[in-house]
């Protein structure tokens, strides 16, 4: 119903203006929006991930499974399964039907950042903090975990480009303290994209964990590496504050006729502040990708600039605080970022006037009283008994308030991508957005204690690894 108040020339707005809402549920330092659009992921810093219903701002689901900061979320390509990697140097796997924990993967340091396979949810990447990037199936309990290299690519033949050994060896040496900040999936998955500490972009296949491809874009660390949805447009953040947009070649058609020797990433454009030399802390591509914005470090705005003439659109004002995450919607003019000092989580869409004539085809708008001649039967005065009759008919409908319909007008995703619906959740006490705040009695509130609700903290599940064998001896315990 609300679709049909929106004026269709409003919803064609290509990018937000004002500050329109706000969600909290806890202190959010990380936040991803489903594939569709219909869900928020936000992780929290008490390593607790609350999925918000965009179509109600409520809280669907809290996942609760880590015991530090929650540093990425990565969403699976059907909108069922969702990846959190935290400071606790561990990776989970949710299956968002129930809120269950399908796997949980240590390792030996923290994590920076974990994406998920584009079409297989079985497979992740994730960055390590001060170790190598790996590559992880969880198809098995166990898990298989495959090194990825960091070094960056070198010609073979460099002494005959005039490159002698000594320069060769000091190469290599400065290659090996290479270490990989942030990894991602190619379109297809076919592909790793990895960005590392002293600038250098690596092209890894997924299959033999080999690099086919480096290039050097900046001598700073590359801190965020983001791809459109074409596949075919990189986004890049780095320590320099610069924001470089890279086209990509088409890396499925490498062995159809693409030789990985011919790969190059051309720099379309770079977004910096020349005047206050503004660092950002996070970027992202807009739905379509003709955008791109960019937070700031100490600084509240939100900067989105457009890519055909490089320039800049729109500065984003809202709460005076610093912004940390922020996500365009996939498929809307709408944005979320969470404040770096409360943890809220603001959003700034598209602010539309309503059109109420929609509700009824003979109702006009009218911008000024006008006299109104009602008709002849407008107000007769109907039998109580019929009267009666009408309402008791009503009451015996049983209004279905578990059954999700799906949005009609609604942009329409991949036809390869299955639909998955998350069950309406009925514990009231697990979709109240506000946790920290509890009934103690009729009027009275209080802030909960630190250590309520971490009960599951302490529980010991049999199908999770746990270091020092302290899984057996729960077990050994509980028997």
């Amino acid at each position: 119903m609300n679709l049909a108040l929106i004026d269709p020339f409003v919803l064609a707005q290509d990018y937000p203006e004002t500050l329109t809402g706000k969600l909290r549920s806890g202190h959010a330092t990380c936040l991803r929006f489903s594939r569709k659009g219909n869900y928020l992921a936000a992780g929290r810093v008490d390593g607790t991930v609350v999925v918000f219903d965009l179509e109600t701002n409520g809280v669907a689901r809290k996942l609760r499974g880590h015991t530090r900061q929650v540093q990425s979320l990565s969403w699976s390509r059907d909108g069922r399964y969702l990846l959190s990697s935290s400071q606790d140097w561990k990776c989970i796997l949710w299956d968002l039907k129930d809120g269950s924990r399908v796997r949980m993967v240590r390792f030996e340091a923290p994590v920076y950042v974990a994406e998920l396979h584009p079409y297989n949810h079985w497979l992740f990447v994730a960055s390590l903090f001060e170790d190598q990037p790996v590559l992880v199936d969880i198809s098995s309990p166990k898990p298989i975990k495959r090194i990825l290299p960091s070094a960056p690519l070198r010609p073979q033949n460099q002494e005959a480009e005039g490159v002698d050994a000594a320069k060769a060896a000091k190469q290599a040496a400065l290659d090996a303290k290479n270490s990989t900040c942030v990894t991602i999936f190619s379109a297809l998955g076919n592909h790793i994209i990895t960005g590392t500490s002293k600038g250098w972009i690596n092209i890894i296949e997924t299959q033999t964990c080999r690099t086919i491809h480096s290039t050097r874009l900046c001598n700073g660390v590359i801190i965020l590496i983001r791809l459109a949805r074409n596949g075919r447009d990189l986004l890049v953040n780095s320590s320099d504050r610069v924001i470089r947009t890279v086209l990509m070649p088409d890396l499925s058609q490498l062995g159809m006729g693409l030789d990985p020797g011919s790969i190059k990433l051309e720099t379309e454009h770079k977004f910096q502040d020349v005047v206050n030399r503004l660092s950002w802390n996070h970027v992202a591509f807009s739905a379509t990708g003709e955008f791109v914005m960019a937070s700031t470090f100490m600084n509240p705005d939100i900067y989105i600039w457009e890519r055909s003439h490089g320039s800049l659109v729109k500065i984003l004002e809202g709460p005076r605080e610093e912004m940390g995450v922020v996500e365009w919607h996939p498929n809307r003019p709408l944005i979320a970022a969470c404040g770096l000092e409360s943890g809220c989580i603001y959003i700034w869409s598209v602010v539309s006037p309503q059109k109420w004539s929609a509700l009824a085809p003979d109702f006009v708008e009218v911008e000024e009283n006008v006299p109104y001649e009602e008709r002849e039967d407008e107000y007769d005065i109907h039998p109580a008994e019929e009267i009666h009759k009408q309402r008791l008919d009503r009451e015996d409908d049983v209004p279905d308030v578990l059954t999700i319909e799906p949005p009609k007008g609604g942009v329409a995703d991949d036809a390869d991508a299955d639909t998955f619906k998350m069950p309406v959740l009925l514990d009231l006490s697990d979709s109240e957005s506000e946790e920290e705040i509890v009934a103690v009695g009729p009027g009275t509130m209080r802030r909960r204690s630190p250590g309520a609700g971490r009960e599951w903290m302490n529980a010991v599940d049999d199908g999770e690894e746990r270091p020092n064998g302290a899984g057996a001896r729960g077990r050994k315990r509980k028997q």
